[in-house]
């Protein structure tokens, strides 16, 4: 079990930024899966994005390609997602994710990573 302690997310218009910065704990793990999911207000969570540590593979969901772009750093045990073009449809609460290897890079997977963080609120308005 790993710790994650979210940043970011905040109120913007539509089309504005935000970053996500997510930090994970120290583990013995040598690769982890990190990525994102959101849940919006009476919706099921959907995977946003992941990315696996070691090869740097990234998934993203189809409506963020193009707009968000996800990273790691590994040095930090830091994940990052840059979120430009930011659209109403994106207001959600993001929980940042991780699974240790072996881990799968999909948005099926994202959304059952074992370890979460607390969540941090994106509002997008029009």
């Amino acid at each position: 079990q790993v710790q994650l302690v979210e940043s970011g997310g905040g109120s913007v218009q539509a089309g504005g930024s935000l970053r996500l910065s997510c930090v994970r704990s120290r583990s013995r793990s040598s690769g982890y899966c990190m990525g994102w999911f959101r849940q919006a207000p009476e919706k099921e969570p959907e995977g946003v994005a992941v990315i696996y540590s070691g090869t740097g593979n990234t998934s993203y969901h189809n409506s963020v390609k193009g707009r968000f772009t996800i990273s790691v750093d590994n040095a930090k045990n830091s994940a990052y997602l840059q979120m430009n073009t930011l659209e109403p449809e994106d207001t959600a609460l993001y929980y940042c994710a991780a699974e240790p290897f072996p881990c799968g890079v999909s948005m099926a997977s994202v959304i059952h990573f074992r370890n979460r963080g607390q969540g941090t609120q994106v509002t997008v308005s029009s």
